[in-house]
């Protein structure tokens, strides 16, 4: 779609409407979603298997879309890929940016009272009922007795229609009082506001707001704050909106790559990815990236799945959750990341406790050296685990003993033929040599690149081959020892 022009109008209804949404329709909206870079398409099927439609990839990567009713609303959040979701209120595809900065800034400003509003605001406001409903349900009635289920039910079901009501109204209000001062601005100021008129537009009521602009490109004359600066301002003037960079009630969305520009409304406060962790180590993956991870390796009911440097647990413990017909084991060499794993899990099984949920999970956590697993040979059916980079654990001259020995273990205890490995790392090239030298045990077969803090790093598919561990001629090279010797020097020579 292409920008606006001077005295355009991008509002999609005509001019007799005051593109005002019925309440308690069915609104169509474009919803927006930030995943994990490079599992797009993973995030893409879970929204098919999950919502029922079809999600495009944008062009800017770690970004979906889709199209969906707010009646479906609240399968969004249930979303387990995604990390953050916004509504769309308009994109262009080819938006002409011009030369001079000034000019492109003026037409940013001139942009935002040309948008269609009304029906990101009005799935914006649904998702906030929805919020509200959602924290009311966890956070019970504070007595200290669990009522009965029935009980318990009656309750919600009143204080959700109460709650409902006021909302509605309160919104009623407010939009009330920005269709009538819509296209008067000579009037807000006005010295002959009664008292009734005060009071029943209070200061309280006033929304508070942020911009946020992300913008990648080189072909800009304008930076990211200059963008927010000026088109916040806009925004703040056409729907008179205070302006709150940190207690704000709603958060717009400016997102520039390039080309194309996406103007949303944020949809969650925080991340999602942070829904299981709350003993957090120096490394630990967001709980989305565990989640394409395991989707990546199609975890099957009774597998038996180990994470041999855990960390927090992050990894078996969104499994644990997620794909439950499975059973965990989390270890580490490190005591204070097993104890970490350990209160993870038992936060977890608590909250469930308090939502009613059947206890316990499928996860065990055990101190063990990674490169002598106490584990029977051949009895994983698979392995997933984030390496040592080398950069925040370890080091990448360490690595050069570490990744050889350790996935020479893993093939020891991993199914022939059958058993699988996912494994993340930044330090490819000493995982790469490592997975040639285990050429009779590993075979690579797919590769996701990502983006974990800023570093490139992969994703790693491996399959177990049907070679008979300690009978390949790789394994028997390791077994010898020959591995650590000469060899490692002459590949830290070859692979600074």
């Amino acid at each position: 779609m292409e920008p606006p022009g001077d005295g355009g109008d991008a509002r999609p209804c005509g001019d007799a409407d005051p593109c005002e949404t019925p309440r308690g329709s069915v609104i169509a909206a474009t919803v927006g979603a930030t995943v994990p870079t490079g599992f797009e398409h993973t995030a893409a099927e879970e929204v098919k298997e999950k919502i029922g439609v079809e999600a495009r990839i944008s062009r800017d990567r770690g970004r979906i879309y889709f199209e969906m009713n707010s009646d479906k609303l609240h399968q969004v959040h249930l979303l387990r890929s995604v990390d953050n979701l916004f509504v769309v209120v308009e994109e262009y595809e080819h938006y002409q940016f011009k030369e001079s900065k000034e000019d492109a800034l003026i037409d940013l400003q001139q942009l935002a009272s040309k948008l269609p509003w009304t029906d990101a605001l009005e799935v914006w406001r649904l998702n906030n009922s929805l919020k509200k409903r959602r924290g009311r349900r966890r956070g019970g009635n504070g007595t200290k007795g669990k009522p009965s289920s029935q009980v318990a039910d009656a309750v919600n079901a009143v204080a959700e229609q109460r709650e409902l009501q006021q909302e509605v109204a309160e919104l009623q209000q407010l939009q009330e009082l920005h269709l009538s001062t819509e296209g008067r601005p000579e009037e807000q100021d006005a010295p002959d506001v009664d008292a009734g008129s005060a009071e029943a537009r209070p200061e309280s009521k006033l929304l508070k707001f942020r911009v946020t602009c992300n913008r990648a490109g080189d072909k800009h004359s304008f930076s990211s704050n200059e963008a927010a600066r000026d088109f916040g301002g806009a925004v703040q003037d056409f729907f008179q909106w205070k302006a709150d960079m940190t207690k704000f009630d709603i958060e717009v969305l400016l997102n520039i790559h390039n080309e194309e520009v996406v103007i949303g409304i944020a949809l969650t406060e925080e991340s999602l990815h942070r829904r299981n962790i709350t003993h957090f180590g120096p490394t630990t993956l967001r709980s989305t990236l565990c989640y394409g991870m395991l989707r990546l390796c199609n975890p099957q009911e009774s597998d038996v799945i180990l994470d041999p440097m855990c960390g927090t647990g992050a990894l078996p413990l969104e499994g644990a959750i997620e794909f439950h017909s499975s059973f965990y084991i989390a270890g580490d060499n490190n005591d204070m990341a097993v104890n970490r794993t350990v209160n993870n899990v038992s936060h977890v099984q608590k909250r469930q406790d308090e939502q009613g949920r059947e206890p316990g999970l499928p996860i065990d956590a055990v101190q063990w050296d990674v490169c002598h697993l106490p584990v029977r040979t051949s009895s994983v059916d698979i392995i997933m685990t984030d390496m040592p980079f080398g950069k925040r654990m370890g080091s990448r001259k360490k690595n050069w003993d570490l990744y050889p020995s350790c996935l020479r273990e893993m093939a020891r205890v991993c199914r022939p033929g059958s058993g699988k490995a996912v494994l993340l790392t930044q330090d490819k090239k000493c995982f790469s040599k490592a997975v040639s030298r285990m050429g009779g045990l590993w075979k690579k077969s797919h590769t996701v690149w990502v983006n974990v803090g800023g570093l490139h790093a992969g994703v790693f598919l491996l399959k177990r081959t049907t070679g008979t561990f300690g009978q390949t001629p790789e394994d028997v090279y390791e077994s010898q020892g020959n591995g650590s010797k000469e060899g490692h020097a002459k590949q830290q020579k070859e692979f600074p």
